[in-house]
């Protein structure tokens, strides 16, 4: 039996149109942490902060992938290299979707974490274990019980046997494992979005699956 720590963080967003700010896609990505290795990581994560704040760098804010400088990604990937976990990440093409999926933004959002966590359930969870997941807060105040409830309906869905869970949103700043979480999505989404490779093959081998669910799908309905 074992302590699994799932912590997911979205890309992309839910603006349907072929506006320049519009993603293409939007995903899902989780990393994949046992027993003991996230207060590891995070103590490592945190010297590394202050390390950098020393050199100037990352005065202001978290780790964020999208605001760091590449001096600083640099040496966040460079960290990463040396941690034992796994990254999965499940991307829809939005112009791909069909039109109920569109139809709110919770339900793009169930779609993608319910093809997401069947198969990382499959893989990762065993019967007996203890499943800690968190998430990146998402939406408003108003609307993150309907994230909640997405994703704890898709927990309840493949977990097809005893496992004692609980499931968090926390705001992306609060642990750095959510950071890593933002990092590696976010080198997955530069390779979708923009055919840019240079940080996804930092942690390639980390990526255990990364999966387009419309990836044979020939209508596009914008």
């Amino acid at each position: 039996m074992a302590t699994v720590y799932v912590f997911a963080d979205e890309t992309g967003n839910f603006d349907f149109s072929r506006k320049q700010d519009a993603s293409k896609y939007f995903g899902v990505g989780t990393i994949v942490l046992r027993d003991g290795h996230p207060a590891k990581l995070s103590a490592e994560m945190s010297q590394l902060r202050r390390e950098l704040a020393w050199k100037g760098w990352g005065l202001d804010s978290c780790f964020h992938a999208t605001e760091d400088k590449q001096p600083v990604r640099d040496e966040m990937f460079k960290l990463l290299s040396h941690h034992s976990f796994s990254f999965d990440a499940t991307l829809l093409e939005k112009s791909k979707a069909q039109p109920q999926l569109r139809a709110s933004d919770h339900a793009l959002y169930k779609y993608a974490w319910y093809y997401h966590f069947k198969m990382l359930a499959r893989r990762e969870v065993n019967a007996g274990d203890s499943l800690f997941v968190v998430a990146s807060e998402i939406g408003t105040k108003k609307s993150r019980a309907v994230f909640r409830s997405a994703v704890n309906d898709v927990l309840s869905q493949c977990l097809n046997y005893h496992v004692s869970r609980i499931l968090a949103f926390w705001p992306n700043f609060s642990d750095p494992c959510l950071q890593v979480a933002d990092y590696c999505t976010w080198a997955i989404s530069r390779k979708y979005e923009r055919n840019d490779t240079r940080s996804y093959n930092l942690i390639q081998n980390k990526v255990q699956s990364e999966f387009d669910v419309f990836e044979n799908g020939n209508k596009h309905y914008y």
